[in-house]
């Protein structure tokens, strides 16, 4: 017999090889059907796989992490039988789950081309599949028998994969006549998979190698029900109509050249406002939290980046060097703004009374990204990030991190990103070997950053060898309208970059230290944030932020003269106004503007002329009736400071 220890510390006997689907069939009927797979030991299982000895025990379902990832890989598996079926020859590269559904990188064959117009029979030909309700069994192979096995299918890319395993860690999964490569863990059968949808084919390069073969990507998900399917499909299309990319198209915000170059974006006049809203705001909250601000150059020494350790990481996926005419000098553009700030640091000795220094900085930096990859402002070769770096002693840490955490969550809470969740990120306890650092400080660090979160209230995981090998962080996910998550605000702490760049201060004892890094950046790029925040709001920009606050609209060209002194005067207000003076009607107007999600339009004719007033429109709320110029102008100023007020938040 051996004992199952349970997630509420209760314990149970069962005999020695018995599966986690038994077990969950001896507590319930319901829960061995929603069951999909297990957590043994803080490993996922396969339900079927037996379980020989003392363990501990969790039952995973769709609402589990690993019970989606297990779910959307089997199905990565099912798109693949179905591919092998319709498809003779067809060669596969790797079928991951990722955070939505799933994907398979495939071959298929010289002048064979996937469409999405096959995607419609591909869909077919998996739910006839999943009806035959197919076992997905697991086997332990050596690695002889992996590679006779593959090569035998002519699978070449299986073979490179299977070449760099080790013998006695390759498992293969096999479901009907597809058997695959893979450490799993899977659903039992094929019959969990209810419904299916084919989202996209693109072109991949195997391994992301731009100078290996392109194959063909096929996206997809799935779900247990065909009303989930349903409801994903819907936000999906709400997701199209919130697409950064062609909102910011619309509101004039910014635009790509190819004669600029691909993934450098040009920030349009009103794209730069909202831009800059952003980065007065973000000061304004700095200069409350004394922080200095400094500016560094786009380019500086390979050699800079050579201490850094940056060029030995990014250095084959970065721009390349520029020579000068000096015999032997080369120069990068910026990957990193840190080790800029860490010279800023070395310009003068450093006393503990200095400390903590917080430098900031609006800072591009440039990355190599393949054609392929780059998408919107999501993913540019170009982008400006709002870093910040402080350099504080071991025992200021947790002081810094409460501080930095009252930041993002003024940044969160002003921009309406309510829903979040965070990460703490800490090194392996076992593995400590590939991290840098003492003992004493990393568990200072660790201990501080989840002090930190307790002290806020804020809910954590916790993960366990997730660290920067320099030092653990925390990370935080936020969940926009369409309840996607994005990555945006992070807090690192550092003990790398110090050493490399040997960082002192002189202690109350007299003594040289070194001092501790944090890395923070709310926003994370100005250009990934302004994205997500197009697609969060659907182009609807809070008052403050909005590039264009107020249009005025005369209903005639008779009263153009009083439309552009209403301009004039809410302009010396603050107020960003803009006179839609085209002959058009008003009504033709007022449609218009709605749809360049204007927050207020002005309509201004005979009665409004005669009494110097305005009559209000405001965005969602329709018609407000007539005010005063001056009382509308000081009643706007009122609230854009209301929004933007520090304190409020």
């Amino acid at each position: 017999m051996i004992k199952i220890t349970f997630p509420d510390g209760s314990v149970r006997e069962y005999k020695e090889g018995i599966t986690a689907l038994e077990i969950a069939k001896s507590i319930s009927r319901r829960l061995a059907e929603e069951v999909l797979v297990a957590r043994v030991n803080d490993e996922t299982w396969d339900l079927t796989r037996p379980i020989t000895e003392d363990a501990t025990l969790k039952l995973l379902k769709w609402e589990d992490e690993e019970g989606k990832h297990a779910y959307w890989h089997s199905s990565a598996h099912l798109m693949a039988e179905a591919l092998q079926e319709l498809y003779p020859g067809i060669k596969f590269g790797i079928g991951p789950a990722i955070e939505n559904g799933f994907y398979y990188d495939v071959d298929p064959g010289e002048g064979v081309a996937i469409k999405e117009s096959d995607f419609p029979a591909i869909e077919k030909k998996m739910m006839e599949l999943a009806a035959k309700k197919e076992e997905i069994k697991r086997q332990i192979v050596s690695k002889e028998e992996a590679l006779e096995m593959f090569s035998k299918r002519n699978e070449e890319y299986k073979v490179e994969l299977i070449n760099e395993l080790q013998d006695g860690t390759i498992t293969i999964y096999t479901q009907g006549d597809f058997t695959d490569l893979c450490r799993g863990p899977h659903l039992p059968n094929t019959s969990y998979i209810k419904a299916v949808k084919l989202l996209n084919v693109a072109g991949a390069y195997w391994r992301g190698d731009e100078h290996r073969p392109q194959l063909t990507r096929l996206y997809g998900i799935s779900f247990p029900k065909k009303k989930m399917l349903d409801e994903y499909l819907a936000m999906v299309e709400e997701a199209k109509k919130r697409d950064h990319r062609r909102i910011g198209k619309e509101l004039e915000l910014f635009a790509f050249s190819q004669n600029v170059g691909a993934g450098l974006p040009l920030w349009l006049p009103k794209g730069t406002q909202l831009r800059l809203c952003l980065e007065d705001f973000l000061k304004k909250i700095q200069r409350h939290f004394d922080y200095e601000q400094v500016m560094t150059p786009h380019i500086a020494s390979k050699q800079l980046y050579e201490i850094s350790g940056h060029y030995e990481k990014y250095g084959k996926d970065s721009f390349q060097p520029m020579k000068t005419p000096q015999e032997g000098e080369e120069f990068m553009l910026k990957p990193m703004n840190c080790p800029h700030h860490c010279e800023i640091y070395k310009t003068s000795l450093r006393s503990y009374k200095d400390l903590p220094l917080r430098l900031a900085e609006f800072g591009t930096v440039y990355r190599y990204e393949q054609s392929g990859e780059l998408h919107g402002l999501t993913r540019v070769r170009g982008f400006t990030q709002d870093d910040a770096h402080i350099f504080c002693t071991p025992d200021q840490v947790k002081d810094e991190f409460l501080k930095v955490m009252d930041i993002i969550f003024i940044i969160f809470n002003a921009l309406d990103f309510n829903d979040f969740e965070a990460q703490i990120s800490l090194r392996d306890p076992v593995d400590k070997e590939k991290y840098i650092g003492s003992d004493e400080n990393w568990e200072k660090a660790e201990r501080a950053i989840i002090e930190a979160c307790e002290e806020k209230g804020l809910k954590a995981r916790i993960e366990l060898g997730e660290a920067a090998f320099y030092g653990p962080k925390l990370d935080f996910m936020v969940k926009d309208a369409l309840g996607r998550r994005w990555q945006l605000g992070t807090i690192q702490v550092d003990y790398n970059l110090p050493e490399r760049f040997d960082l002192e201060y002189v202690g109350a004892d007299n003594q040289r230290h070194r001092p501790v890094m944090i890395h923070r950046a709310p926003f994370g790029s100005m250009e990934r944030f302004v994205a997500v925040l197009i697609e969060h709001t659907a182009g609807r920009f809070p008052l403050w932020l909005s590039p264009t606050q107020v249009v005025v609209l005369p209903i005639s060209e008779k009263f153009n003269d009083y439309a552009y002194k209403v301009a004039k005067t809410l302009k010396k207000y603050d107020i960003r106004t803009e006179v839609d003076d085209r002959n058009e009607k008003i009504g033709r107007k007022i449609r218009d503007n709605e749809l360049k999600r204007i927050p207020y339009l002005l309509i201004v004719g005979e009665k409004e002329a005669q009494n110097e007033e305005v009559s209000v429109r405001k965005r969602g709320e329709g018609d407000k009736g007539s005010k005063n110029l001056i009382t509308f102008a000081e009643e706007v100023k009122r609230e854009v400071e209301k929004m933007t007020e520090i304190e409020r938040y």
